[in-house]
């Protein structure tokens, strides 16, 4: 493993019913590529036998590299410390665990990247999931592109291959709330999109969460768009506007009618409605101080237990 292409990322969160088929399929590909690959998996705190096979394949073929986390740190921190991790002197592949991404797609991916292009970014045509799940993804991508203060692609995930001086610019930042797709597309350089068919997860259940979902797509919104402290000047501007025609209606009524409203309708409304508007500016104003206050304490993006690379167990981990 002296010279290596192209290190093949695969975060694992409890896989271990998928395990065996993945490294199949891993194996069936680095063994037919015309380079030199490594495939760094990353245990991401797993509680079933993950980490013991990721061992037991990292000491049999030295071409996997295991990186054990000191526990569960989430999906975007883990392909981050295998990107921390990266041999390739070509670039790396970031594919999920569960194979819905196929890693055959790797020969194409790096003949892109060979005629000049530092990011090829997966497509998904067609996606194996519920109606209601299709239309929230495809309505948060249009969401997002609209208000992004630059070009992230339309359902485009984080199955891609970067060149290596992308993986170190994105090692370079600093950031605790990743959205590594829009990191990846903030890098800039030569992009360009593969579109495929995203297969059914292969075997086990899926680790993402609505509430992680959503967690992932306020990252995408907040760390790539001032769109939401922008609405707030808007909502601002609309209830001035809204109090001055109520004002100027009240007078109407006062000067043509000599009957001004009362009761406790017009309080009620006029206080349901600006203690709405401030409510909603506090959530997100704290979104932004909330990413602040993260990013001020300069804690690790994540600690890692153990590294197992070339068969040997190392204890100087590469944390960041």
């Amino acid at each position: 493993m002296s010279h290596i292409d192209i290190s093949i990322i695969v975060p694992l969160y409890n896989e271990e019913a998928v395990f065996e088929q993945l490294i199949q399929r891993l194996t069936n590909v680095i063994d037919k590529t015309p380079f030199t690959c490594e495939v760094i998996l990353i245990n991401d705190g797993s509680t079933d036998k993950t980490e013991r096979l990721i061992e037991a394949i990292c000491n049999k073929d030295h071409r996997f590299t295991g990186v054990l986390l000191s526990r569960n740190h989430g999906h975007q921190l883990a392909v981050s410390a295998g990107l921390a991790n990266v041999r390739g002197k070509k670039g790396a592949m970031i594919i999920d665990g569960d194979l819905q991404d196929p890693p055959e797609l790797v020969n194409e991916f790096y003949a892109l990247l060979n005629n000049g292009y530092d990011v090829i970014y997966a497509i998904r045509k067609n996606r194996k999931e519920s109606f209601f799940k299709k239309l929230a993804y495809s309505a948060y991508y249009r969401l997002q592109k609209k208000i992004s203060n630059f070009n992230i692609p339309i359902d485009s995930g984080d199955f891609s291959m970067l060149s290596r001086r992308v993986v170190d610019n994105m090692n370079a930042m600093p950031e605790q709330s990743r959205y590594l797709r829009g990191m990846r597309s903030w890098v800039g350089f030569k992009q360009i999109g593969f579109e495929y068919d995203r297969d059914e997860r292969q075997a086990g259940e899926t680790k993402y969460s609505w509430s992680k979902l959503f967690e992932l797509a306020f990252n995408g919104i907040f760390n790539f768009s001032d769109f939401p402290v922008k609405i707030i000047t808007r909502l601002g501007f609309f209830t001035v506007f809204f109090s001055l025609i109520y004002f100027a209606y009240n007078i109407y009524r006062r000067v043509y009618y000599n009957d001004v409203p009362q009761g406790f309708t017009a309080t009620i409304l006029a206080i349901i409605l600006f203690s709405g508007v401030q409510l909603i500016s506090l959530g997100l104003i704290g979104e932004y101080v909330l990413r602040i206050y993260n990013q001020v304490r300069n804690r690790p993006l994540f600690v890692i237990d153990k590294i197992i690379q070339d068969g040997n167990e190392k204890e100087d981990l590469k944390q960041k």
